[in-house]
């Protein structure tokens, strides 16, 4: 199965990235599934349903969030009726959505996507590990999905890489999400499943963190705000990991995807 993961969409920029480039990477790659993390595309916070549905009909088939998944409050209705829309699963019972969802690719494989936040330097929400056991004990990789997504949307590289570590063997995939700044160390865990730290995010790149540059300086020097954060402008960039899986829905390739913008290109060599 054929596999692309886009880091967080943030603002406008980060949104025609995607609009831009992911219709042709479906036909051009043949991808077979596609997920994209959208808690950043509305301004920078959150999503709203209208982007959501945007980046559905751009081609993605699972859109993820994070710790900003309601600061568009419309989020916490919509997403009752969003069924590919998925926050992250630890939040707490009674929370609006879902933290999982079991979806057909285009191949016809049933693909689970599972999103779930850290605790390290964020909101103290349920143990992410003891998490991800139940959602992949109820849905085995190999058993009840062909293939298992799994964003784990954290602040801290060693979170993440422990985080990883204890999914392997058992999912396909395990991307980091949330620092928005693409790490160098994807690779194939030794139990089969494709992991990088962060996969970076959609969007203009001139910036901190993917919103303009001044407010963010004035802040680190000053200590003192003086307007909100607004997304960067500029050349935009996308950022993701592609991934190829065996019928068992382990990784056999995995490859960073960097178009436009000012990193450098990374595109994937066995496709």
């Amino acid at each position: 199965m054929r596999i692309l993961f886009l880091g967080d969409v943030v603002g406008r920029v980060g949104r025609q990235m995607v609009h831009e480039h992911l219709p042709g990477l479906r036909e051009r790659w043949a991808l077979d599934f596609v997920v994209v993390n959208g808690e950043n595309s509305a301004g920078g916070f959150g999503i709203t349903e209208a982007i959501h549905e945007e980046l559905l009909a751009a081609g993605a088939d699972a859109v993820t969030l994070g710790n900003h998944a309601w600061d568009q409050r419309e989020a916490l209705v919509f997403i009752e009726r969003a069924p590919r829309l998925i926050r992250p699963a630890n939040f707490p019972a009674g929370t609006p959505g879902r933290g999982a969802a079991l979806i057909e690719a285009r191949n016809g494989a049933q693909v689970l996507v599972v999103n779930m936040m850290g605790r390290v330097f964020m909101d103290q929400l349920d143990d992410p590990f003891a998490g991800i056991d139940r959602e992949l004990d109820a849905c085995p990789l190999g058993m009840a999905a062909d293939a298992i997504l799994i964003d784990f949307h954290a602040e801290v590289t060693s979170e993440k890489q422990a985080f990883g570590h204890w999914c392997d063997g058992r999912a396909s995939l395990v991307v980091g999400t949330h620092t928005h700044v693409p790490t160098a160390d994807h690779r194939i865990l030794p139990g089969g499943t494709a992991y990088q730290t962060d996969v970076g995010m959609c969007g203009a790149y001139d910036g901190v963190i993917g919103m303009d540059k001044e407010e963010p300086l004035r802040r680190f020097t000053r200590k003192i705000g003086s307007s909100r954060f607004e997304p960067a402008t500029g050349p935009g960039t996308l950022a993701g990991l592609a991934v190829e899986t065996d019928a068992a829905g382990r990784a056999l390739h995995c490859a960073p995807v960097r178009i436009g913008g000012g990193l450098s290109e990374a595109l994937p060599h066995f496709w």
